[in-house]
C-alpha cells in the first residue's frame, strides 16, 4: 500500500481572528507538502474547489501544483480533482494543464477528475440547472476526450451536447510515454464500478473507516477485470482518505485530536456537499457537531474512523487498511491542528510507518504508464 497526502485549502474559524488566515492556510499546505516528498509519500492530492468559505479556499490548484512541480523531487502530484465539465472549465483547457503539469513534473503528474459533490458550487457554474444529475452527462461526454487530446497529432475535434471544437493540435503534449494516470472522485458503489469498467482509479474521499473496503472492493476490482479503458492503460487503483495525527506518545496524539478541533470539518463538509448521505442524527448547519472529548477520540480510535497514537500504533492501523486491500492511504490533514504538529505527524509517519509498509521503491502509476 502506497501512502499520499490531502490538501484543499481549508481556512475553517481562524479568520474570525486573523486577517492574514486565508493566507498562512495556503503556505503551510505547500510546506506540508514538501515534507511529505521528504518523508517518503509517493503522493499529494489538491482540491478544487469554488465559493465554499471556511472549508476549502484552493480553487486554483493548477497554479498550487504548478508551485509544487518545482518545490517538490519524487512525490506525485495530483488533481483531486481538475473538473472537467465544461461550464466550469472547457476541457481543452483541462487537457493543455494536465500535460503542462505533466511536463514541469517531469512526469510526475495525476489526473483526477469528477464532477463535484455540492450544488451550492457546480451549479453556480449552471444557471438555470437545479439537479446534479445533469452533471454526469457532461463528465461522461468528455472524459474519453482527454486521452484523443494527448495522443492524437490534430486533435480529431468534437461535436457533443455540451461542448464543441473543430480539429485542432491541443498543445503541449504529455511528457514521454504515454499520458498520466487518469482517476476518479468517486462516492457509491455503482461510481465504483464505473470507474472500473472505464480504466480510471477511484479517489475514495467518501470512506469512512476500515469496514467500507468490503464493498468499495467488490465493486471496483471485479469490474476492472473487463475494463475497457478510457485512456491508453487500465489505472487499477483505489485511494481512500482519512485523518492521521502521529506523536511520541499516544497520550499526546490525544491532546492534539482533542484541541483540534476535529469536529468542525465534517460539519462544513455536510453544510456543503449535499450529495453526500447524511448521517442519522447529524445537526443541520450552522449548527455542529460538539468539539471532541478524550473519550470520544478514543472511539473514534477504537472504531477505525481516525488514525492517531504513537507511531507504533499508527503503523498497526495503517496496517488494517493494507489488510483491507487499499492500494493508497492518503491523509486528509488534520484541519484545525497547529503547523508544526501536523508537520510533526507528516515527519513520523514518514519515519516509522511508510518503510514498514511501502516497500516498493516505484509508484505504482508508474510502473501502469511505463508498461504501455
Amino acid at each position: 500500500m502506497e501512502f499520499g497526502l490531502f490538501v484543499q485549502g481549508y481556512v475553517g474559524k481562524r479568520a474570525e481572528t486573523d486577517p492574514l488566515a486565508e493566507h498562512k492556510a495556503l503556505m503551510e499546505e505547500t510546506e506540508y507538502v514538501i515534507q511529505a516528498d521528504r518523508s517518503g509519500f509517493k503522493y499529494a492530492w489538491a482540491s478544487e474547489h469554488h465559493f465554499l468559505e471556511e472549508y476549502s479556499h484552493l480553487s486554483a490548484n493548477d497554479v498550487f501544483l504548478g508551485y509544487l512541480a518545482h518545490a517538490t523531487d519524487r512525490i506525485h502530484l495530483g488533481s483531486g480533482i481538475f473538473n472537467p465539465l465544461a461550464p466550469v472549465n472547457h476541457p481543452v483547457k483541462v487537457a493543455e494543464k494536465v500535460a503542462m503539469l505533466d511536463h514541469l513534473t517531469e512526469g510526475r503528474f495525476e489526473f483526477g477528475s469528477g464532477r463535484g459533490a455540492g450544488s451550492h458550487e457546480i451549479l453556480g457554474f449552471l444557471p438555470g440547472i437545479t439537479d446534479m444529475n445533469h452533471t454526469k452527462e457532461i463528465w461522461e461526454e468528455t472524459i474519453a476526450e482527454f486521452p484523443k487530446m494527448w495522443l492524437q497529432d490534430e486533435y480529431e475535434g468534437f461535436q457533443g451536447k455540451h461542448w464543441q471544437l473543430p480539429p485542432r493540435k491541443v498543445l503541449p503534449k504529455p511528457y514521454g510515454r504515454s499520458h498520466p494516470a487518469m482517476w476518479y472522485a468517486a462516492g457509491s458503489p455503482a461510481s465504483y464500478a464505473m470507474a472500473a469498467r472505464k480504466g480510471l482509479g477511484v479517489l475514495g474521499f467518501s470512506i469512512q473507516k476500515v469496514a467500507d473496503m468490503e464493498w468499495v472492493l467488490e465493486q471496483y476490482k471485479t469490474a476492472v477485470v473487463d475494463a475497457e479503458p478510457v485512456g491508453e492503460f487500465v489505472n487499477d487503483n483505489v485511494m481512500v482518505t482519512t485523518t492521521a495525527i502521529c506523536a511520541p506518545t499516544h497520550a499526546e496524539a490525544i491532546e492534539i485530536a482533542v484541541n483540534g478541533g476535529l469536529h468542525y470539518l465534517p460539519s462544513l463538509v455536510f453544510r456543503y456537499h449535499d450529495t453526500f448521505p447524511r448521517p442519522e442524527g447529524f445537526p443541520e448547519w450552522p449548527e455542529t457537531l460538539p468539539p471532541y472529548t478524550p473519550e470520544f477520540v478514543e472511539l473514534l480510535i477504537e472504531e477505525e474512523l481516525l488514525i492517531c497514537g504513537d507511531p507504533a500504533e499508527v503503523r498497526r492501523q495503517c496496517g488494517r487498511w493494507e489488510e483491507a486491500g487499499a492500494d493508497q492511504l492518503s491523509f486528509g490533514l488534520p484541519v484545525g491542528v497547529p503547523k508544526e504538529e501536523t508537520l510533526q505527524t507528516i515527519r513520523l509517519i514518514g519515519e516509522h510507518v511508510i518503510p514498514k509498509i511501502d516497500t516498493d521503491p516505484v509508484h505504482r502509476t508508474s510502473r501502469f504508464r511505463q508498461a504501455v
